[in-house]
Formats: C-alpha cells, structure tokens, sequence
C-alpha cells in the first residue's frame, strides 16, 4: 500500500433504505418501541453495513493485534515491554483471560504479533513483525511512514481473509505494554484536548506514576509539534499523527476498521486503544464509521470522548480496563440475543395487541 492510494480509498456508504426497514421489522416486534435500545440500534447498524435486513452475525472473530512500544522506556507502565510476550503466548494458547472467557461461546480467536520486542515466534499466533516494537514517542516518531503504512495494511488484509471466509462480525483487541501512553497521545493530538483530561491509570499506576505518564505525553505532543487543538482533521496530519504517536497495534487496528468497511463486515470497538484506532479509520477514510460498533465505555478516561467524537454509543458500562479484546466480546452474546428477538420475534399482528405508534418522528 503506497499513502496516496491510503488517502485515495472511498468508503461505500452503508444502505439507508436497509437500516429503515431494519427498524421496521423491530416496531413490528411485540414489545416497546426501542425495548432493546442501543442493541436493536446496533442490529440496524450490522444490517445496514452487510447489506442485507436479515444479517448473519453467526460466523464471529476476535481479532488481536499484539506489540511492544519505546515509550515504556520512560516509566509510563507498572510492567516492563516483557509481558507483552508473555500475554501473547498465553492468547495463542487461548490461556489469557479472554481465552478463558470465550470458552464455549463461538467466537474464533486470531492472535497477530505486528511487533512484539522479540525475534521468538509464537504457537498459535499469526506471525506479521514489522518491527520489534515502535520508537520512543518522546524522541522519535512510533513508526516511519512504510512501516506505518505496513500495519495498516496488515488490519486491512486480515478483515479480507475474514470476509472470504464468512465472517460476518469482528471484534477488536489488543496487547501491548504502554499502549494506553500511545493511545492517548493520539487521541489529544486529534482532539485537543489535554493529558490532564484524558490520560488514565492503565493497568495500574500510583499518583506520581500518572503525572510521569502525563508529562511524557505532553513533552511527546510538543516535540512533533502536535500539541494544539488542529482544528479541521485532515487525512494527512491523521495519519502524520498515527505514525508519530501510535503504535503497531494501533495502526493494524486503523486498518481493520477501513477493512471492515472496504469489505462490510461490521467492526466492534473495544476500549481506549481500539477506539482511538476507529477515530484514527474515521479521519484517514471517512464514513468507516458506519460500520463500526461500539462495546463499552471502558474505565480509560478518555474513552468517552474517543466515542462521542465517533458519535458511537457504547452499550456495557461496567468500569471495564482488561483489555484482549474483553469487552467487545462481551457485546456478542447481547447482539446474539438481540437477533433472537429481531428475527423471530411474535409481531403485533399475531398477538391482537395493537401496536405502538411512533410521536417522535
């Protein structure tokens, strides 16, 4: 993938005229109007973005991007970059804790090493290095543009794959020791808003650790000159922004939300990191974010804004901070359910119960 052809991708738009009958089959449901909310709105979505009223959501991924990041170099983490390998051994094992979560729910687990600080392969996880782990945010830039372009490129095949083999939902993890330092450096760069309001505790910091991690994403926003609010996002400092202060995760999963909507599969969000990579997709190709879904509002501080920004509402409220990918397979089991109700559903008329009527239209 060259940059221009990245910044020359036109994102299909997803069918309004689906999303309409969509939410005419739920008024049709013996229930209240909106009864399932969010999750009958999610339903829309999926149908809308596969292009068809009744979607199937049987066919389910969760899809793992795992690397290490200079910025831990500075103290920003509880843990040092090792456990980034140790976690991914444990996840192609299915032995992390998202892999004994799933355990006996249908969802397929697909583990990627984009750049984990090793020269070790991995059982069971895909092996994608770009690089062994990125640069220090506060010295250099994460990535230069070829290996910012790789890892995009790498998320964009992957949803390919998925989608030839009828996958017909994802949801987004990842591993990687400092990569909500990363993520949230991205996510003031294009937000303009400060560390103080954004930045979290990640996996665990003391006071004096949080304003280390804060001041090392400030003086990383001040040394690539991306510390002001950028007013209009263009797709050039987008992806300027990516490649300075994200991450090899973070890229792949840029490139797995446009995937999704290159090849319309729907894409579930997970937390801080994979949201900030959606706001990333949203910039550097827009519209991607019709296709995308949102699982939960995670205990990250900036979480919320990454999603009101991505005009995404989050269905699980729950303090959620695990990471791998949790929180959004924790939604698939809802939209599960959802479509239980959606496609088999006792409609008014065979109940002798009238239906309700919309006021609100």
């Amino acid at each position: 993938m060259r940059l221009n052809d990245l910044y020359e991708l036109s994102v299909p738009p997803v069918s309004r005229d689906i999303c309409a009958s969509s939410k005419h089959i739920w008024d049709s449901v013996a229930h209240p109007l909106d009864g399932l909310g969010a999750l009958e709105e999610d339903i829309c979505r999926i149908a809308a973005a596969q292009g068809r009223v009744l979607p199937d959501i049987t066919k389910k991924a969760l899809l793992i991007f795992c690397a290490d990041n200079g910025v831990v170099s500075e103290g920003v983490s509880q843990c040092g970059s090792d456990v980034t390998f140790k976690v991914a051994e444990l996840m192609g094992q299915r032995k992390s804790s998202v892999g004994i979560m799933t355990q006996g729910y249908p969802v397929d687990i697909i583990t990627v090493d984009t750049g984990i600080d090793s020269d070790e392969s991995i059982d069971g996880v895909i092996e994608h290095k770009i690089r062994r782990g990125s640069g220090n945010i506060m010295k250099e830039a994460a990535m230069s543009e070829e290996e910012c372009l790789k890892a995009i490129e790498c998320g964009t095949e992957m949803v390919h794959e998925l989608a030839k083999q009828g996958y017909g939902i994802i949801a987004t993890g990842e591993m990687g020791i400092g990569n909500t330092t990363t993520s949230t450096a991205v996510l003031c760069a294009l937000s303009g808003l400060g560390p103080e309001q954004v930045t979290g505790r990640g996996a665990g910091l003391s006071d004096e650790g949080l304003a280390k991690k804060i001041a090392v994403i400030k003086k990383a926003l001040s040394f690539h000159q991306l510390d002001c609010t950028p007013g209009v996002i263009s797709k050039e400092y987008a992806f300027k922004v990516l490649r300075s202060l994200g991450g090899f995760d973070i890229a792949a999963l840029t490139g797995t939300f446009i995937g999704g909507a290159m090849y319309k599969v729907p894409v579930v969000a997970d937390g801080l990191i994979s949201a900030v990579a959606a706001l990333c997709a949203e910039y550097i190709a827009p519209g991607c974010s019709s296709y995308m879904l949102a699982s939960h509002n995670g205990k990250e501080r900036g979480c919320e804004a990454v999603l009101a920004k991505l005009k995404l509402h989050p269905v699980i409220d729950a303090d959620l901070a695990l990471g791998e990918g949790s929180g959004a397979v924790l939604l698939l089991p809802m939209l599960d359910m959802a479509m239980n109700l959606y496609k088999a559903g006792t409609a008014f008329g065979n109940t002798g119960i009238e239906s309700y009527k919309r006021f609100d239209q």
